[in-house]
């Protein structure tokens, strides 16, 4: 446990203003859990001699083993600052809380350095007026004042299939640490982190890791490390510049839009000043976003060696010496600047006038930094290493200075010289906001996510979050649920004596032991307890500690871990638990109602119990298992209604299922109960019932895979689990090419459900254009004709890249509650309410009506006509009305009826009646294609005709019980004509594919090809980052491919190489899966058998066997070469 005592770290929750919440984003291995490391070693909470080497936030087994981080991690840390001021400001600067910013000075100057805490000393404002009274012939006294920070420090994982992690963590903080390696420089998931980082409205502060590699490893002089850092500056500001550009444009988009409608209906004018606003951009200042030395928001930092440094500390020492102003200095200490050798002035670029000087950031920096290195590590010399700590004015012990080890010489130097924890956690004070201040910035946002500009608050709760106000109604939001073991809880713990109390324990226990031996010799009357009973009694009662604490070991409970924007939550204190789906407008559903059971404060593997927890702070919350399935809403229950806070995350969507089942049967209810603990305490896997009882669960990679298996196995089910072959997902399309004679396996469906009646019932269409099938209900009474064609590209990924927009827009208007009433009704041409669900309905229709114009002709104008989408009513398939009358059942008693729809409704079953029948089995078909029962992708179905026969023609009771019957038929009917007609067109299969991000080295680049190459995979490009060997590789593989990728091409290049897998897209394998050599040249090149592996028709076969579907396949080639055995 830490050095400072728990009741100094609960006091500073109270103080807004001095509590800040971080989080450590970076890619994974940059460094995140050895900076925290050494963040922890300044509160003693660690030696920090194994800082780097203990991974003290890794609390997993299986995070030791492998080296990354797999679950966020929480602790509180304590900061102390001194900061000098003069004695006539004291009184201003305790009033005004948002003093100048501080100026940190190297920790040669360092002073109360006490109980292992930071302790910094800095100037401020008022001590520069102290400095230049000074200079000015006049003194001024100038005192310190101490002041103490709470930082809530989050660790988050760095590895992609663990980003749901860094969206909990994110979403509860309000300031981040963006790591970013010296050598590797921006990374696929430095990319993800600072997306998320930006739409969480996270203020960030860069830091540059792993400088040491650049001097021991790539050996390169100050002058090479410093246009390498400008680069890796470069490359972060222009990811930065992409997100703001993003808004800008999107903001521009809006107003538009919004002037467009406003001047409809009026007389435009015309003019200069309305074709400049055609493409006119309203310039907005994007300064404050970028990353800069100068303005205190970048860190350059070798964790592992314990230093860090901003131009701020140089700049306090050089400023005097050059006699400049410190801030003057501070702007100049990095970019193109250099200091005249001549006249002692800082001069442009303009003044070198050809003259080869160094920068000031090289000159005054970078060369110190390097000449520490040079003479303790790279050619270590004894005396110039003393010479350079004299120089320092640093105090390094005899001993330390004999170390063989090279690095100890060097981490001590660094330690007193240019300590991490003291500028790391100094920019945090200055830099990143307090949670007052950043929910004044981040609440707007996240409880107007739609508006761009958010209303003034109304509501006594949005003030209360807005403000930070601890006085206020609760508001909380819990990212995640934790499962710790039960043992692990204050209230569980056996409390851990200090050595007062463990004196006083053993002289009462002597005292009493004493009276006993007194009592005995003087025969007293009573009980008497002798000197054995006494120690008999002791042992009994550490027993049954011991026993307790037995009973706990390997039983978990579940904790919320939380954020306060608002009001103060006790324990006893009852909360409304507000779902995820909670919807203001229903406030009965979704909604629940707690009490709070207890109270923590996350101290990484240990828990502090608290009573209370204010505003604005990272906390743990027990007593919402069964109310809090991952993540949710707490609301004070005096308040109505409530706000749903759940936002979306930048989570990887699980792609990777297998199904589970116990090794013994009996032990099934564990099973069920460990699945049920999984899914609340890990924010990404999934864990689905199969509707034949099989429990599934979905994560997003192979490493998530074997740390939810892991869980299972050893914490929440704890028994032995067998687990089935992975289960990758297809898709199933077709493409315009000659179509293939299909086989019995793709017809097999056809077959076993008895289709073939006599005559076909469901056939191809004998005139119609390609894939246009006319299908009759086997009791005849309904007849429809479905033209398949497969989606025009750009239209497909319309339709793939706005899935979600087009998803809530059918929810709110065409979802589940109102299809029953209105199905046949075009899904864009329906009634809605005026406001955002009118707007949405109208942007959707602008954006697809220039798409379906450039399909053809077949396709123009039938964006109106989309009856709905599928699979699961949103997916990238489409069911089109070419009818020419409305298909709807609530069209009532319309006088317009067309002679079409007459003739379709004679009094009996009428063609509306059939509408619903219609799309349900539009999305069956799309939900299960006829491949290998995938969902299909891409395709189109026009409902051509439909007709009621004569003979359903009954009036009455008689006609209407057929239409029960009917309606079965029609889901059936028209379920096969989809897949009938998909097969008309050239079948393909579509795999999911991953983004293969590699980093490795010229020697083992060839090996790294041939792992990809044997796996299906294909390359899309390399290229060698400019100052470093490395090279960067860009690759697709199939997930399908990609089991044991990450340990094969580890095993060939020796670890020089480690893939990044992100799920990306899922792509056409250009393969027919039915293709046979057919011609003359075909069967003379590959034989009847065909000697070339069909890979489409393999990976379908497996699938169709893992389902139970019929595959065509020889299971006897040669009858005649088998032999029974003759028994004896």
């Amino acid at each position: 446990m830490p050095s400072i005592p728990e009741a100094e770290l609960i006091r500073l929750q109270a103080n807004q203003a001095h509590v800040r919440n971080i989080c450590i984003l970076a890619h994974v291995d940059h460094g995140k859990t050895t900076l925290s490391d050494s963040l922890l070693a300044s509160n003693g909470i660690i030696s920090s001699k194994l800082a780097g080497k203990v991974r003290f936030l890794d609390s997993r087994a299986d995070e030791q083993e492998r080296g990354i981080t797999m679950e966020s991690s929480a602790i509180s840390l304590y900061f102390k600052i001194r900061r000098r001021v003069a004695a006539a400001s004291i009184a201003a600067a305790a009033n005004k809380a948002a003093a100048a910013s501080a100026t940190a000075v190297p920790s040669g100057n360092v002073t109360d350095q006490s109980n292992d805490t930071t302790t910094t000393t800095t100037t401020t404002t008022a001590a520069k007026e102290e400095d230049s009274a000074a200079n000015s012939g006049t003194s001024t006294p100038a005192e310190s004042v101490a002041e103490e920070y709470l930082i809530n420090l989050i660790d988050s994982p760095g590895h992609v299939d663990f980003s749901g992690e860094v969206s909990t963590a994110s979403r509860l903080c309000d300031g981040a640490l963006v790591l970013v390696d010296a050598v590797e420089g921006v990374c696929t998931q430095t990319h993800t982190v600072l997306r998320q980082a930006w739409k969480e409205s996270v203020r960030p502060v860069l830091v540059i890791n792993k400088i040491d590699r650049l001097i021991t490893e790539l050996q390169f002089t100050p002058l090479e490390a410093y246009i390498h850092l400008n680069k890796i500056l470069e490359q972060v500001n222009a990811v930065m510049g992409t997100f703001f550009s993003e808004n800008v444009l999107e903001e521009d988009y809006r107003k538009k839009a919004e002037k467009k409608k406003d001047q409809e209906g009026k007389e435009s004018t015309t003019g200069l000043e309305d074709m400049f606003s055609d493409w006119h951009v309203e310039t907005q200042d994007d300064s404050h976003i970028y990353f800069h030395p100068s303005q205190g928001n970048v860190i350059f930092a070798s964790a592992i060696d314990g230093w860090a440094f901003r131009v701020d500390q140089f700049a306090a020492i050089y400023a005097q010496k050059l006699g400049m102003k410190e801030g003057v200095l501070r702007k100049c200490l990095w970019g193109d600047f250099y200091l005249d050798p001549k006249t002692k002035r800082v001069i442009g670029y303009k003044g070198l006038k050809g003259r080869a000087l160094k920068p000031l950031a090289i000159h005054l920096v970078l060369d110190n930094v390097w000449k520490v290195y040079d003479v303790v590590v790279c050619n270590p010399d004894k005396e110039m290493t003393e010479k350079v700590v004299k120089s320092l004015n640093l105090k390094v012990l005899p001993r330390d200075m004999r170390s063989k080890d090279t690095r100890a010489v060097l981490t001590t130097i660094f330690s007193q010289w240019l300590p991490l924890s003291t500028c790391v956690l100094l920019a945090v004070v200055e830099q990143l906001p307090s949670p007052a201040a950043a929910q004044k910035i981040r609440m707007p946002k996240m409880l107007h996510p739609f508006e761009t500009t958010p209303p003034e608050p109304t509501e006594d709760w949005e003030k209360g979050m807005i403000d930070c106000d601890p006085t206020s109604g609760v508001v909380a939001y819990v990212s995640k649920m934790v499962s710790v073991p039960l043992d692990v809880l204050p209230k569980n713990k056996r409390k851990t004596l200090s050595a007062e109390e463990m004196r006083q324990r053993g002289r009462a226990q002597r005292e009493q032991m004493v009276a006993a031996a007194k009592s005995a010799e003087l025969g007293e009357v009573g009980v008497h307890l002798d000197v054995d009973e006494v120690v008999a009694n002791r042992l009994q009662k550490e027993a049954e500690e011991k026993a307790a604490a037995d009973e706990l070991e390997g039983k978990e409970a579940l904790i919320g871990f939380s954020r306060i924007y608002s009001g103060t939550v006790r324990v006893g204190q009852k909360l409304k638990v507000l779902g995820p789906k909670y919807d203001p407008a229903n406030p009965t559903q979704h909604c629940s109602e707690v009490t709070v059971d207890s109270l923590f404060m996350i101290m990484g593997r240990d828990l502090i119990g608290l009573d209370q927890v204010p505003a604005g702070n990272v906390f743990g919350i027990g007593g919402l298992e069964g109310h809090v399935l991952k993540y949710g809403t707490l609301w004070s229950a005096e308040w109505e209604g409530g706000q749903n806070l759940v936002g979306k995350g930048l989570e990887t969507a699980p792609i990777v299922r297998v199904a589970l089942e116990p090794e013994d049967p009996s032990q099934m209810a564990q099973l069920v109960r460990g699945l049920q603990l999984l899914n609340q305490a890990d924010p990404s896997v999934q864990v689905l019932t199969q509707e034949t009882g099989e429990h599934v669960i979905l994560t997003s990679g192979e490493v998530h895979l074997q740390r939810c298996m892991a869980d299972l196995r050893e914490r929440f089910a704890r028994i032995e689990i067998s687990m089935s072959e992975p289960i990758v997902p297809f898709r199933e399309t077709a493409v315009d090419a000659p179509a293939q004679i299909v086989t019995s396996s793709a017809m097999a469906v056809n077959e076993a459900q008895g289709r073939d009646q006599g005559e076909k019932l469901i056939a191809k269409s004998e005139t119609g254009a390609r894939g246009t099938i006319v299908a009759t209900t086997p009791n005849r009474h309904v007849r429809f004709v479905v033209r398949t064609v497969p989606i025009p590209e750009d239209l497909k990924k319309y339709l793939l890249d706005h899935a979600e927009q087009i998803q809530s827009y059918v929810e709110d208007n065409g979802g589940s509650s109102n299809t029953k009433n209105n199905s046949g009704a075009a899904v864009l041409m329906g009634e809605v309410e005026t406001g955002e669900k009118a707007k949405a309905q109208k942007k959707l229709l602008d954006e697809l009506t220039p798409l379906f114009a450039q399909a053809g002709e077949d396709w123009k104008g039938r964006e109106k006509d989309i009856l709905a989408f599928g699979p699961r009513r949103v997916g990238p398939n489409l069911l089109i009305n070419q009818l020419g009358f409305d298909f709807s059942r609530n069209r009532g008693n319309n006088s317009n009826t067309t002679d079409a729809e007459e003739s379709s409704s004679n009094g009996g079953i009428t063609v509306q009646d059939m509408a619903e029948s219609i799309q349900t089995g539009f999305q069956i078909a799309t939900n299960g294609g006829p491949l290998c029962s995938e969902p299909m992708l891409g395709m189109a179905f026009f409902l051509q005709e439909i007709e009621i026969l004569e003979s359903s023609q009954e009036v009455g009771g008689e006609g209407r019980s057929k239409m029960a019957v009917s309606s079965g038929q029609v889901i059936t009917s028209m379920r096969d004509a989809c897949r009938l007609g998909f097969l008309e067109w050239s079948p393909r299969l579509m795999l999911a594919m991953y983004s293969c991000d590699i980093q490795t080295t010229a020697e083992v680049l060839g090996k790294v090809y041939a792992v990809i190459a044997r796996r299906k995979g294909k390359i899309l490009h390399e290229e060698m980052k400019e100052g470093t060997p490395f090279f960067s590789i860009q690759a697709l593989l199939p997930v399908v491919e990609s089991f044991g990728f990450s340990d094969d091409i580890r095993k060939r290049t020796s670890g020089a190489a480690s893939p990044q897998l992100i799920f990306s897209h899922f792509e056409v394998l250009d393969m027919d899966p039915f293709w046979v050599p057919n011609t003359v040249e075909e069967l003379e090149d590959l034989g009847e058998k065909a000697d070339r592996e069909n890979v489409a028709k393999k990976y379908m076969d497996v699938v169709r066997k893992r389902k139970g579907l019929f595959v065509e396949q020889k299971i006897v080639e040669h009858a005649e070469k088998q032999r029974t055995l003759r028994k004896n």
